[in-house]
């Protein structure tokens, strides 16, 4: 595994503005790297990424899905002073990006920035500017732009639906952390492209014809719930580990799932990562995410009749100020690299 690759990946990926409803540009991103080595793939009527490579078992496929949609956020209405209110874009919490640099992306292709703010900010006027209740009739975004009135910032073409993406802050520090926005789950789609680009390399045949979903629209339920080919068998979501209070997950090995809120994953092809991980010295913690819901339980969710998994890196703050260490990257990536290569479950 080349760790370094996975980093530099991710921290492009991370870069590109792509909150659900908005990854035009993150889909091309990932394009231009697959057609760079040689990976047929298409783009699906939804706009998601579809790439496969053929393996010795063409009658029984696999399938990995990441997403590259995320959390953001929407115009909703522009105010009287010409500052905007917000609808979101996912699940997080206002309190999770309030002072959050952002950037508004118009219609017409212009890109404003701004910060978002509750609308009591100032302690030297709003005596309980603590308290204040952070929700969608209290946030809004203060443009870095010379507006007082509602028309100054409709004359600058800014209008309802216009997208908003949080700025990622990306750094990777000398002790070996990745700390970004959106880490969930473009730090998948990173370590996908690797193993790509590392099976390509090496000229490796999988033993059985394998997909690659980069999916478009998890964040927001229904990201890899169609375009799943009909030979499709085992279906393994590559997305985050949950990190909290009572979770076995951590930053340093790679996270199986044996539940989440849509009920359990698949037992046969849980205990089949585990015995890969355990017979290959890779670092890994079962866990359960009480809250979460992942692109293999949205294709359950849609009829697929198909064994379904789900494993990541242990991302710690989810949908907040996330952040990883290189080595449950690479321990993720090694489990997936076993797993291409192990027979169905």
């Amino acid at each position: 595994m080349n760790e370094q690759e996975i980093v530099t990946y991710i921290k492009e990926l991370v870069s590109i503005p792509s909150p659900s409803g908005y990854t035009e540009d993150v889909i091309a991103f990932v394009a231009n790297i697959l057609k760079s080595k040689n990976v047929p793939y298409q783009i699906t009527n939804k706009g998601a990424l579809l790439a496969t490579l053929q393996g010795d078992n063409q009658d029984k496929h696999r399938l990995l899905t990441a997403h590259v949609d995320t959390l953001g956020a929407m115009v909703k209405e522009i105010k009287p002073d010409g500052r905007l209110k917000l609808t979101m874009i996912g699940g997080f919490r206002w309190n999770a990006v309030e002072g959050e640099y952002c950037k508004i992306h118009t219609a017409d292709g212009k890109v404003f920035t701004g910060t978002i703010l509750v609308n009591q900010t100032s302690v030297h006027v709003y005596k309980h500017a603590g308290e204040a209740k952070r929700d969608d009739s209290t946030m809004e975004v203060r443009l870095d732009e010379p507006v007082r009135i509602k028309k100054d910032t409709e004359d600058l073409g800014i209008s309802i639906g216009d997208f908003i993406s949080f700025d990622p802050r990306v750094e990777e520090t000398e002790s070996g952390f990745l700390k970004s926005r959106h880490l969930d789950d473009k730090a998948s789609v990173g370590i996908l492209l690797h193993l790509i680009g590392l099976i390509k390399e090496k000229n490796l045949v999988l033993p059985y014809t394998t997909h690659f979903l980069i999916s478009n629209n998890e964040e927001i339920g229904y990201g890899g719930n169609s375009n799943i080919p009909v030979e499709t068998v085992e279906y393994l979501a590559v997305d985050m580990g949950a990190i909290g209070d009572g979770q076995a997950t951590d930053e340093y090995s790679v996270s199986i799932c044996a539940k989440d809120s849509s009920g359990p994953y698949n037992y046969r092809l849980r205990q089949h990562l585990v015995k890969l991980a355990k017979d290959n010295n890779v670092d890994y913690q079962v866990d359960i995410y009480p809250y979460y819901g992942s692109d293999a339980s949205a294709a359950i969710r849609a009829g697929y009749d198909i064994v379904h998994g789900l494993i990541g890196a242990g991302i710690d703050a989810s949908h907040a100020l996330e952040r990883t260490h290189i080595s449950s990257l690479r321990h993720t990536a090694d489990l997936l690299y076993y797993y291409l290569q192990s027979d169905l479950v």
